[in-house]
Order: structure tokens, then C-alpha cells, then sequence
């Protein structure tokens, strides 16, 4: 089990990792948008609420789609991926 010092360092590293993806050189794919869009949203609210959005809010439907197959995610493991992603396309981007 995680002691409370490891909670906030997760807690910490997730939040950096916030601030570095907003520096990025280069924008990043739409899907890597969307992994990591599912993956905040997961490890700030928890599982996905609410319906699906309708056929003609495609953006609103993909968005609300990477969240849901976050479903059942803890949120510390929602912030560790976040983390990771981050990680590597600060590391493709040198």
C-alpha cells in the first residue's frame, strides 16, 4: 500500500508533468491529445459520467470515448500513465 509521502510525490510529479506538456515544442498527435486528455480526466474526476455526446460533436464524442476506456482506472495509476506519456514525448522531442 502507498504511504501518504508516495501519494504526494505522485501527486507532484502529475502536476509537473501538467506544466511540461503545455511547453512542448512540437504539438502533439491528436490521438496522443486524446490519451492524454482520458488519462487527466481519469486521474482528476475518476470514471467517466454522464452520456455520450451526440453523432454531431465528434470532438465531444472522442473526447468523452479516451476517458470512458479509462473506466476503472485507479487515479494513481491514471497519473503514473500521465506521467510516462509526458515523459516520452518530452524524450522524442529532445
Amino acid at each position: 500500500m502507498a504511504t501518504k509521502k508516495d501519494k504526494e510525490s505522485a501527486a507532484d510529479r502529475f502536476n509537473a508533468a501538467k506544466v511540461r506538456v503545455e511547453k512542448l515544442s512540437k504539438r502533439p498527435s491528436n490521438e496522443q491529445l486524446l490519451d492524454l486528455y482520458g488519462l487527466y480526466k481519469q486521474a482528476t474526476d475518476g470514471d467517466v459520467a454522464g452520456s455520450r455526446p451526440g453523432f454531431l460533436d465528434l470532438k465531444g464524442r472522442a473526447k468523452f470515448d479516451a476517458w470512458a476506456s479509462r473506466k476503472g482506472l485507479s487515479k494513481d495509476d491514471a497519473m503514473s500513465r500521465y506521467v510516462a506519456l509526458v515523459d516520452g514525448l518530452a524524450a522524442k522531442q529532445g
